[in-house]
């Protein structure tokens, strides 16, 4: 497989070999399950969908039923890309973190960031704003938004204020730290989109 779905659970840090603390993400990569099998014959492409299943289903043995009520006992399905010429997944398998992440040593985390809400100028697009002295009264407002001549009105594009996060953004080539595979964890190094709970995708590099 390409990549893997997880859970952000926050930061930390912890100790490298050589005595460094290094900022790390701990991401959570339990509960998934294969739910489907795509193949080229049937569907034009390798995938598996898989499943996240709900805390209150965590404990209990996959069964057939879950499939058929994904609604009720996942709360994320989502697909993953493999290579049909060495992987034979199987439905009802729990993803094998060790196995997956075996000799990775990097991978890009696809996230969406944390909203913030209705924010101005300065903030959402890191204005600088007026001076601060001798009678100036622009302070934290965008200033000019148009022209005065044949085209007066507001440019389409223009960076004013709005609603600010809550849009994909990808970290690139972070390095991986630390796996448990027992406890379906892994260490990431750096930080990585969105707040805790929130949803990643995890791309192998290479």
């Amino acid at each position: 497989m390409n990549g893997l779905w997880g859970k952000k659970i926050g930061m930390s840090q912890i100790f490298s070999d050589t005595n460094r603390v290094v900022p790390v993400t701990v991401i959570d990569l339990a509960d998934w399950y294969i739910t489907q099998v795509k193949t080229v014959a049937k569907d034009g492409y390798s995938a598996v969908q898989l499943g996240c299943v709900k805390k209150r289903f965590a404990e209990q043995e996959f069964s057939a039923d879950w499939i058929k009520k994904a609604n009720k006992h996942f709360s994320f399905v989502r697909e993953v890309r493999f290579d049909s010429e060495s992987y034979a997944p199987r439905i009802g398998e729990r993803i094998d973190v060790g196995a997956l992440l075996d000799q990775v040593k990097a991978v890009d985390v696809f996230g969406v960031s944390i909203g913030k809400g209705f924010c101005g100028g300065m903030k959402r697009h890191g204005f600088s704003g007026g001076p601060a002295t001798h009678g100036d009264m622009l302070g934290r407002r965008p200033g000019s938004i148009g022209n005065m001549r044949t085209r007066g009105r507001v440019i389409k594009g223009k960076r004013m204020a709005g609603h600010y996060g809550v849009e994909g953004h990808v970290a690139q080539n972070l390095d991986i730290i630390k796996v448990e595979p027992q406890a379906y964890t892994i260490f990431v190094k750096g930080s990585v989109p969105g707040k805790a709970g929130s949803l990643l995708f995890l791309k192998k590099r290479g």
